[in-house]
């Protein structure tokens, strides 16, 4: 199953992506039967991803089985037609974890970590697939990085790294956008990563019955038609479940909280020259299986 967030009539609402179509996942909870309170829970993809394994698969199965009526309800849509927005907009915590990939540490010239070294970016960051990327007027040295991103589902706190996949609801692809220059001004980096907009994810989430095997997927960014980044997830230093474990140990993680786990090589500031994103480019970051962002880069009015 993939979950989304679309927007209908200046309203946000959950949507389950079933081929093309996007679903309204309350309209599928009342087809299911659900009562009132779960149904009216669906409002909120936090809330979807925290269900157990057994009532997503309901959501699904009823989705697929009453598509004809939904769609005679007026509760699906073509996925063109219907902006989408991030996934999850709404996170109690977006964790980044930084120089996670042998060949992007060593193409800046640092020595792997011997912990996870993370900082964070809040939700005023994130946008979805299409939206567009507006540096500040700050800045002119913007850097992309394709990175895998992971969305809570069950609550934890020191998490056993042999467990911690069972705490994961699904993945999608981040493009953890960063202003080099604000970035080494503050020794936490916040100042060039938690910045309007430098967050597109999705296009949706997809759930954990379908992303395949995380540390093997290959991921890249192409601008403007060149690829410029090429990796694999298999390259992380510190596995999915060992960022988890990690961050368990310092706070409790709770579902819609999104983990984007690092980049590998061929970050824009590490080219000869230098591939800054400028106004007009379009950026694309995907992962496989998971589907792509694109999002134009556009000068700040």
């Amino acid at each position: 199953m993939k979950l989304v967030n679309y927007k209908v009539a200046r309203s946000w609402r959950s949507g389950l992506l079933i081929g093309d179509m996007v679903v309204d996942t309350i309209a599928v909870g009342k087809a299911a039967n659900w009562k009132k309170s779960d149904v009216a829970a669906l409002r909120s993809n936090k809330n979807v991803v925290s269900l157990e394994p057994a009532k997503l698969k309901q959501l699904g199965k009823v989705a697929k089985k009453e598509m004809k009526a939904l769609k005679a309800g007026k509760a699906t849509f073509v996925f063109d037609d219907v902006q989408i927005g991030p996934p999850i907009p709404d996170p109690d915590k977006i964790i980044c974890i930084g120089l996670n990939y042998h060949d992007h540490a060593k193409e800046v010239g640092a020595q792997p970590p011997k912990t996870p070294i993370f900082f964070a970016k809040y939700r005023n960051s994130l946008i979805g697939p299409t939206g567009d990327i507006v540096p500040p007027i700050d800045t002119n040295i913007v850097d992309y990085e394709a990175e895998l991103a992971i969305v809570i589902g069950k609550a934890g706190r020191y998490i056993d790294e042999a467990n911690a996949m069972s705490h994961v609801a699904g993945a999608m692809p981040f493009n953890d956008v960063s202003a080099r220059d604000l970035q080494l001004a503050n020794q936490l980096w916040t100042g060039g990563k938690a910045i309007d907009t430098f967050g597109p994810c999705g296009p949706a989430l997809t759930m954990a019955d379908e992303m395949g095997d995380i540390q093997n997927l290959k991921i890249w960014t192409i601008v403007d038609g060149e690829r410029l980044q090429n990796g694999n997830t298999s390259s992380m230093i510190f596995s999915v479940a060992q960022i988890i474990a990690f961050l368990s140990r310092i706070m409790t993680l709770v579902p819609g909280d999104i983990i984007a786990t690092g980049t590998p090589a061929g970050v824009a500031n590490a080219h000869k020259p230098p591939r800054f994103l400028t106004a007009g480019q379009c950026v694309e970051v995907g992962i496989e299986g998971l589907g792509s962002t694109r999002n134009r880069v556009v000068e700040a009015k």
